[in-house]
């Protein structure tokens, strides 16, 4: 199986075989394709599939011949609409890399990484929240819910960008006394190296410092709201609030508030397990949807491209326990 997640911050790539064995695997950049279009970003993740498919030909000695892999699963940032999705699996179908391929958005490689190995069908609600938020619901009978994903145009709030926002937006107001006092406003000027906050701003409004910095801002939010300062606690019981919302109304929506659904989150700004941040979520998901049960991922999400792969051969539970351990995670 070639299993690729490709996401806003980074793109993961692994070769695993069908027994669960991981035969080799590769990061690279980021993808977008609302920015750079379809083909680029396949040529992107071209370039991680050569690198992890070279990593192999050096262990075996030799190049296989005919296609990379039997099957491809590349779970996708960015492919928000069933039509993205299509068109990103025909760019993919025609790189060869193998027989087969199946495209779908990146909530799902979050999704199968925190599900039960051999049950099936695979179901449950998906919240991702990372460099951008989405989430996705998948019924016992198929049916599945989905959101936008578009940003503020549709209704989103949250992911690391929209947490940077929002740190330079209440660190600016703290320093020029709109707003309170926050933690924020050092933490701020420390991380670029500046002295003011309105260094920070100006170099944006300049394009001295790119908008993308602004997504590496969610882990001193965290780290304010552990410190107690009220501004960044504000910001996590709102983002709590939004994850929140996704899961429930995408349970609501599939009726499944009143099953054991599986709550699965990921992403890195969810599984740093900020303590605010969790506990607000389990609380608000306990009172809408009493036997959910929520889980963090404890793989990363190119093993839940990896899974859906298994999946799709029908491989062996034993193939999954295999490859979560090749992950340093062990399950019955």
């Amino acid at each position: 199986m070639l299993a690729i997640d490709g996401g806003n911050s980074k793109t993961d790539v692994a070769l695993v075989a069908g027994d669960g064995t991981l035969l080799a695997s590769a990061r690279g950049p980021g993808i977008n394709a609302h920015e750079v279009g379809v083909d680029q970003t396949v040529l992107i993740l071209d370039a991680v599939v050569k690198q992890a498919a070279a990593q192999l030909e050096a262990q075996l000695g030799y190049r296989p011949s005919g296609p990379l892999a039997q099957h491809t699963v590349a779970c996708l940032a960015n492919a928000d609409l069933p039509e993205e999705e299509a068109e990103h699996a025909t760019a993919v179908q025609a790189q060869g890399w193998s027989e087969s391929a199946t495209v779908v958005n990146d909530t799902y490689a979050i999704l199968r990484a925190g599900l039960v190995d051999g049950s099936e069908p695979h179901w449950g609600v998906a919240v991702v929240c990372g460099a951008g938020i989405n989430a996705v619901g998948v019924a016992p009978d198929g049916r599945v819910v989905r959101y936008l994903a578009l940003g503020t145009i549709s209704g989103d709030w949250g992911g690391g960008y929209g947490l940077g926002l929002e740190v330079l937006w209440h660190a600016i107001r703290a320093e020029d006394g709109r707003g309170p006092d926050t933690a924020l406003a050092g933490y701020l000027t420390r991380h670029f190296g500046v002295e003011r906050v309105e260094d920070v701003t100006i170099g944006i409004h300049k394009g001295k410092i790119p908008d993308d910095d602004l997504t590496g801002l969610a882990p001193l939010l965290l780290r304010a709201s552990d410190e107690g300062d009220a501004v960044a606690r504000k910001v996590v019981r709102r983002l709590a609030d939004e994850i929140s919302v996704m899961a429930i109304t995408a349970m609501r929506r599939l009726d499944l508030t009143a099953l054991a659904t599986p709550v699965v989150l990921g992403g890195g700004v969810v599984t740093a397990r900020n303590q605010l941040l969790m506990s607000g979520i389990t609380r608000q998901l306990a009172e809408a949807a009493p036997a959910a049960e929520v889980r963090v991922i404890d793989v990363p999400p190119v093993a839940g491209a990896a899974l859906l792969g298994l999946d799709y051969v029908r491989a062996p539970a034993a193939a999954s326990s295999r490859l979560r351990a090749a992950y340093g995670i062990a399950r019955p």
